[in-house]
């Protein structure tokens, strides 16, 4: 797949432009989003997405357009989980909802630049290293595993990172308990002090910092491709804000969600770990041979992934619905 400088530029241009098209028209003046604004900006940048996969298939061809459908839906996924931690920030920070757009959108940048910085870092370990797919592979099967161990004390899980991160920034430098409007900073008594509004955003920077950990392994099992792999994470992240408050109340409903992604995170790093025995050049491993394994196709991967998310989904909510009308038969 050849992209060339200009269509980076032009990429990068295009997803900057809706970055600040969402702040200036949605975020800069505070208000709480009513439904229907979420829905319908929720659906305008799902659309765009789609529109962009087809992009990719005029322009390359239908097979890397079926790896970046594969890596949106999969980045799409793991960012609805995110949401729940978004979600248990702003409790934890008391953030007013009116204030809760500028955060989330700021908290979606930071990702994207992390997410950014993961890109660039692992396409150079993966051009060099082969090997470094069995990293990638172990690493997202442990990252299941720590999931399931974690499913139904996420809470309790957060709420620990947060108060160290309040903790650690309490200590270096002054802070507010009161917060200033959508002010970061503000002044008492002619000194500059951070506003809970700005903890919450370092609370949701780390929270990015670990989510692009198990994002950018996943979703190079799918596509070898830079430019793919920025471009799913982009149009994953937009519209993500709007979906904070489109399904917020939902969220608490999709109880077995950790478990599918867990599934998919394994799955993921199952055909990493093949994919890495195809293409073998230790030489403790079969004498630095290639193993002959099965290897998992693009439009078999994004099966998988969809049947999960679908099951995952659909068992949740009828789980959830059947003890709400338990609760009611009380």
């Amino acid at each position: 797949m050849q992209v060339t400088a200009l269509e980076w530029g032009i990429t990068v241009a295009v997803i900057l432009g809706l970055f600040v098209f969402d702040f200036f028209a949605h975020v800069r003046t505070p208000h709480e989003p009513t439904f229907r604004e979420s829905g319908f900006w929720s659906a305008v940048y799902i659309g765009l997405a789609l529109a962009f996969g087809g992009v990719v298939a005029w322009q390359w061809g239908s097979t890397f357009a079926g790896e970046y459908y594969a890596g949106f839906v999969t980045e799409k996924a793991l960012s609805v989980d995110n949401l729940f931690v978004f979600l248990i920030i702003m409790s934890t920070f008391a953030v007013p909802r009116i204030y809760q757009q500028k955060a989330l959108l700021i908290g979606i940048v930071i990702a994207l630049v992390m997410r950014g910085v993961f890109i660039a870092v692992g396409a150079a370990a993966i051009s060099a290293f082969s090997w470094v797919f069995y990293l990638f592979g172990f690493f997202l099967v442990y990252t299941a595993v720590t999931l399931i161990r974690e499913s139904g004390h996420e809470v309790e899980h957060e709420q620990k990172r947060d108060s160290r991160i309040v903790a650690l920034a309490k200590r270096m430098l002054p802070t507010t308990e009161e917060y200033d409007g959508d002010k970061l900073v503000t002044k008492i008594d002619g000194r500059r002090a951070m506003t809970p509004l700005l903890l919450a955003l370092l609370a949701i920077g780390f929270a990015d910092l670990l989510f692009a950990l198990d994002s950018i392994p996943a979703i190079y099992g799918l596509t070898e491709e830079p430019y793919l792999v920025f471009t799913a994470n982009a149009f994953a992240l937009m519209g993500l804000r709007q979906l904070y408050f489109l399904i917020g109340g939902l969220l608490d409903r999709l109880v077995y969600l950790s478990y599918g992604l867990a599934a998919i995170l394994a799955f993921i790093g199952v055909k990493l770990v093949l994919h890495a025995l195809h293409e073998n050049t230790l030489p403790f491993v079969n004498g630095g041979e290639h193993v002959v394994v099965p290897e998992i196709s693009t439009p078999v991967s994004l099966g998988v992934i969809l049947v999960i998310l679908i099951v995952a989904t659909v068992a949740s909510l009828v789980r959830t619905r059947g003890a709400a009308r338990s609760r009611v038969g009380r």
